[in-house]
């Protein structure tokens, strides 16, 4: 009995150490493939065209890793919030702890459905959709949710690949999404179909505004 009780705590043990090591080493991955992210993404123009101030609660749907969620932490301060959503509960944990790391203690994470963003009505001043739209189960009524989330005045943009000639599934037409957001209810008020173009990864932008 007490070799059975030390090989079971050992093997707890080893996979516990085991399941540290790989997140530690994930967190360093991540750190290095966002640093070239950040060469790329045009990231300090996404979150201008989003057009938070302090105090603001901006909203990051697939959100993963929070490549963004912890940029909209610095720029809605420590009085605004982050609600970052994902429905993957393991990129939800590695939010919650590179959050805890940083000190970004105004980023929240929430665990959404496939086609709930659970975030609150009325109380969002701002809401980024980035390389996410296309994953979504069905689109309209997500940005119906997000409709409801904004406050009047409120912003959404969102990021995407272009639509490749001939290509099927994960992609979006900038247009087909235009005419959709439009038909939520929202004003456009800005687009750039070549906002970023890398050969063979060209991506869009779109902003829009919540009367």
């Amino acid at each position: 009995m007490r070799v059975a009780l030390f090989l079971s705590a050992a093997v707890l043990i080893f996979l516990v150490l085991n399941t540290l090591f790989a997140a530690l080493n994930t967190l360093q991955r991540l750190k290095i493939v966002e640093a070239e992210r950040d060469q790329w993404q045009r990231p300090s123009e996404v979150l201008r065209a989003l057009d938070l101030q302090p105090g603001n609660v901006a909203a990051d749907l697939g959100c993963g890793a929070g490549y963004f969620a912890l940029k909209l932490s610095s720029s809605v301060g420590p009085r605004g919030s982050v609600l970052a959503v994902d429905i993957r509960t393991l990129s939800l944990l590695f939010v919650w702890i590179r959050a805890f790391q940083g000190g970004a203690h105004n980023v929240h994470v929430i665990a959404g459905d496939q086609d709930n963003p659970r975030l609150p009505a009325g109380a969002v001043d701002a809401v980024l959709i980035a390389n996410a739209y296309h994953e979504f189960h069905d689109p309209e009524r997500m940005l119906e949710f997000t409709f409801r989330a904004l406050r009047p005045g409120g912003r959404l943009v969102i990021v995407d690949r272009q639509a490749e000639p001939g290509g099927e599934g994960h992609n979006a037409p900038m247009s087909a999404t235009v005419e959709v957001i439009r038909r939520k209810g929202f004003d456009i008020a800005g687009q750039n179909g070549d906002f970023i173009d890398r050969p063979g990864d060209a991506w869009w932008l779109v902003i829009a505004r919540k009367p």
